[in-house]
């Protein structure tokens, strides 16, 4: 009995530092003048990364441009970024960095996420970079009693989102996004974007077209 717990510890540890690792070379830091820094989610190989919209800022009241947005990329390079689309109220944004070649992370399913189905998040709280935490689906949907009262869905998760997670990959037990992390609604609950909701703020703001020639 012991042995075979050992090897499924074993098998398990061996499955999740797969997973890290296969999504940590999609997972960027986003630094926003002043406002500290958060993360960002490689979403096609040519450049284009999304993020929260508050990891980016609110731009300047008078001529509505943000402050200057710079990208470090899993290699430690830094790139100036360009902000492409901003949505303050599903809190989602889209950057493009001028590379090619980057990692981009493979897109899940969020629509039929069940309570209690394993996630990891990816960040860099507190500054320290390349973070992974893990927990387990609460409940997705509009509905939510954890959720901000936006009328619009939202995946809760058992994970303590603190600062520097923002923008990151939520990510299933086979490292495929699920949604972008977004807050922490209390010491162990934490919110994210569901990747259904990111791929209509894309088609919407960036158009199919564009949306086509990148990723099918």
């Amino acid at each position: 009995m012991v042995a075979a717990v050992s090897t499924v510890l074993q098998d398990l540890n061996s499955e999740m530092s797969g997973v890290v690792s296969k999504v940590g070379r999609s997972l960027v830091q986003i630094s926003s003048g002043r406002r500290g820094s958060g993360a960002g989610t490689v979403w096609h190989s040519g450049g284009l990364i999304v993020t929260n919209a508050h990891v980016v800022g609110r731009g300047s009241r008078r001529t509505g441009a943000t402050a200057p947005l710079r990208v470090t990329l899993p290699d430690g390079s830094v790139h100036s970024a360009r902000l492409l689309a901003r949505d303050s109220e599903l809190d989602v944004a889209a950057l493009m960095v001028e590379t090619q070649g980057l990692t981009a992370i493979e897109l899940g399913e969020s629509t039929n996420l069940q309570p209690g189905q394993w996630v990891v998040a990816m960040g860099h709280p507190w500054g320290v970079t390349g973070v992974a935490t893990a927990g387990v689906v609460i409940g997705s949907g509009s509905d939510l009693p954890e959720a901000p009262s936006t009328g619009r869905d939202w995946i809760a998760v058992d994970l303590p989102l603190r600062p520097g997670y923002s923008g990151g990959p939520l990510v299933d037990s086979q490292g495929r996004l699920v949604g972008i992390n977004t807050m922490i609604v209390g010491p162990q609950v934490g919110m994210a974007v569901p990747v259904h909701v990111v791929k209509r703020f894309l088609r919407k703001r960036l158009g199919t077209e564009a949306l086509s020639q990148m990723r099918t």
